[in-house]
């Protein structure tokens, strides 16, 4: 071969490496499992691995899950310190709610501004509770801290990650703005209540994933400092103690509805984030007997759930607590959903009292002031994954809910509120 074939031949060895090179994807984001409390970190790293791998049907997720995120980097950051007044006791850093289906008799007046006495309508929601408390701002942080902490995994953009961290601090952290680790004044009812204790539903529905975006986070989110971790680790910690021993966290432990099932899971949620995991496992271990076998009929249904106005919701709404506290269950070496009462009572049987108006087979046979299929689509899921042959097989006649199914990518059932957007 001549000198000029070989100068020849190593250009083109050298341009074809080159071209190579430059048209190579980007390297793919990785992270290690995260410790998370509700969601399964190891499941969360293999469905990072299936998506870098080019899995088209989580590629199509992640872009419903961004476009979720999105809507956030532009929103907030909130916080407890700008309601319009402060809480009864007079701390501007107290959470602050108003009780949603409480409404005036009277039409305010100088004397009596509030319009009170209020009265109870039973599924009908006061706008009040929307405006002059932290209510709307507190639903906002749990949400996009979620949303925006999954979409920093799932993608590696580090704008996700910031903002998540930005809601959080500010919520949680900043001496300025911080929210104190207790809610003596949630729900409250104006001239009757400064709070009640089963205002702590106002968290116990969602912060569980506040606990899995911060394990998120700390897998290595550009922006979110050892400090942060530290921070966020003792206020948890303070929290879990108000709600161990507060008055009104004993009496919420004690509801027996879907407010007792929200509270063991905020419980057990809080006490795997801070390292207790006796307490932890003792919390689901102890739901078979005190929530399961009462409040689950031998054929499935919730009796208590379906004396409400809005039956479909609440019995949807309990099951997301019962399925979540399952999952954390599956951390501590507890199987909640192997559970059968004395009567045959399980979560299996309640997620299939569901199933035909749930894939729209049949009508929902109790009252049901706003009727949403797609309300049940993340237990059914739960369901299917814990091994309900029912379920599994309707899952493909689920509706999907509002921006999309996002079941593949974070499988733990979100309330309600959150996914409706």
């Amino acid at each position: 071969m001549s000198a000029r074939s070989r100068l020849c031949g190593a250009l083109l060895t050298a341009l074809a490496a080159l071209t190579t090179g430059l048209c190579a994807p980007a390297a793919a984001h990785t992270a290690p499992p995260p410790h998370s409390t509700v969601l399964d970190g190891a499941r969360l790293q293999q469905t990072q691995a299936r998506l870098h791998r080019g899995d088209p049907q989580l590629r199509r997720a992640v872009k419903a899950l961004t476009a979720r995120a999105d809507k956030w980097l532009d929103q907030g950051p909130w916080t407890v310190v700008d309601k319009p007044r402060p809480a009864p006791g007079g701390d501007v850093h107290d959470y602050l709610s108003q009780a949603p289906y409480w409404w005036p008799s009277q039409s305010p007046t100088a004397d009596n501004p509030w319009g009170c006495p209020y009265v109870q309508r039973d599924g009908e929601r006061n706008p009040e509770v929307d405006s002059g408390t932290d209510r709307q701002d507190v639903e906002k942080t749990f949400d996009s801290a979620y949303d925006l902490s999954l979409a920093w995994y799932y993608t590696g953009e580090g704008r996700y990650a910031r903002k998540a961290g930005q809601v959080l601090r500010t919520w949680f952290l900043d001496p300025a703005t911080r929210m104190n680790p207790n809610l003596d004044h949630a729900q409250f009812i104006p001239c009757k209540y400064d709070g009640r204790a089963i205002g702590i539903i106002d968290f116990s529905q969602s912060y569980t994933s506040v606990l899995d975006a911060l394990a998120l986070l700390d897998t290595g989110a550009p922006g979110w400092s050892r400090k942060d971790r530290t921070g966020m680790a003792r206020w948890n910690t303070d929290f879990l103690g108000w709600l161990k021993d507060s008055d009104f966290g004993k009496q919420e432990g004690a509801a027996a509805n879907n407010h007792g099932t929200f509270y063991d899971l905020l419980l057990a949620g809080l006490a795997y984030a801070t390292g207790d995991e006796a307490l932890a496992r003792r919390t689901v271990l102890d739901a078979r007997s005190r929530r399961i076998a009462p409040q689950i009929a031998a054929d499935g249904s919730q009796p208590q759930e379906l004396t409400r106005t809005r039956s479909w919701h609440y019995s949807t709404f309990d099951l997301v607590a019962y399925t979540r506290l399952a999952a954390i269950g599956r951390h501590v070496g507890v199987d909640l959903w192997a559970y059968r009462g004395p009567d045959g009572q399980s979560l299996f049987k309640a997620v299939d009292y569901l199933l035909p108006a749930a894939t729209g087979a049949a009508d929902w046979p109790h009252p049901e002031l706003e009727f949403l299929r797609y309300a049940a689509t993340d237990v059914a899921h739960a369901a299917a994954d814990a091994g309900d042959v029912r379920a599994r097989k309707a899952v493909p006649s689920l509706e999907s809910p509002p921006g999309g199914d996002l079941w593949s990518l974070r499988p733990a059932a979100e309330q309600l509120d959150s996914i409706a957007g």
